[in-house]
C-alpha cells in the first residue's frame, strides 16, 4: 500500500502506544501526512521518531481529547497545518473504572469536531476502536465496558451532502497492549494467559484492518452491500 494514502491527512489519537502507534506507523508508511496525538509526550515522541526513521511525514501534538477546548484546537491545528482532515482514528482510552467517563467525553469531543470539519470539506472517514470487553461480561471493568459500548450505536454514515462521512467501529480481540496487560495483571495476578499472539504482530493486524476500512475499496464494497439490501 505504499503511497496509497498520499496527500491524505490522518489524525490518530492515542498514538503513543499499542494499536494507535501501529496505525500511525502504517499510515505514514502508506504515504499519509500523520498527526500523532497522545497525552503521553514520551509515547507520542517515540511513535514520531519511528515514523521519521522510515522517512514518513508526521507531527506530534500533545492533546488531551477529553478536554473539549483542547480537542477542538487539535482539529483546528491539524487543518491549519495540512488544509484538511481526511481520516480520523480515535484510539484514546483509559482503562480505569473511576475515570471511564473520560473515554466517552474523548469520543464525544473527537466525533463532534471531526464531523464538523469533514462536513465542510469533501467528506472523510472516522474509525473508532472499541474494546471487545463491551461484548463480554467482565464485571470488574463494567464502567469501561459501558463507555466503550456507546460507540456501537454511532451511525455508519453521515450525509450532509456528497460524498459521505464514513464511520466505522471495530472491536479487536484481546491484545497485549500495555493498558490491558497492566489491568489484567492487577485483577488476575498474572495467572491467566490471554495473549497467544505476539503483541507487535497483533497490533499490526488491527492497524491493517483500520487502513483497509479507510480505503476507497472498503467504501465501494459498503455501497454495493447497502444497495443490495
Amino acid at each position: 500500500m505504499e503511497n496509497y494514502f498520499k496527500n491524505k491527512t490522518v489524525l490518530v489519537t492515542g498514538a503513543g502506544w499499542g494499536i494507535g502507534a501501529a496505525t500511525a506507523l502504517l499510515y505514514a508508511a502508506s504515504g499519509a501526512k500523520v498527526i500523532v496525538s497522545d497525552t503521553s509526550r514520551k509515547g507520542g515522541k517515540t511513535t514520531l521518531g519511528k515514523i521519521k526513521d522510515q522517512k514518513g511525514n508526521a507531527t506530534y501534538i500533545n492533546a488531551d481529547v477529553s478536554d473539549q477546548a483542547a480537542c477542538e484546537e487539535l482539529i483546528k491545528r491539524t487543518i491549519r497545518m495540512h488544509g484538511s482532515i481526511d481520516i480520523a482514528c480515535n484510539n484514546s482510552a483509559i482503562f480505569c473504572d473511576s475515570q471511564a467517563g473520560l473515554d466517552l467525553a474523548s469520543l464525544d469531543n473527537c466525533m463532534q469536531y471531526e464531523i464538523e470539519a469533514m462536513q465542510k470539506q469533501r467528506g472523510g472517514v472516522i474509525i473508532n476502536t472499541l474494546s471487545i470487553m463491551s461484548t463480554m461480561g467482565l464485571t470488574s471493568s463494567i464502567r469501561y465496558i459501558e463507555t466503550k459500548y456507546g460507540t456501537v450505536t454511532l451511525p455508519h454514515n453521515i450525509r450532509g451532502g456528497s460524498p459521505a462521512i464514513h464511520i466505522h467501529t471495530i472491536a479487536p480481540s484481546f491484545i497485549a497492549t500495555a493498558l490491558l496487560k497492566e489491568r489484567l495483571q492487577e485483577k488476575m495476578d498474572g495467572k491467566i494467559k490471554l495473549f497467544p499472539m505476539d503483541m507487535h504482530d497483533t497490533t499490526r493486524a488491527v492497524a491493517r484492518l483500520i487502513l483497509w476500512l479507510s480505503s476507497d475499496e472498503s467504501h465501494r464494497m459498503s455501497t454495493v452491500f447497502n444497495d443490495t439490501n
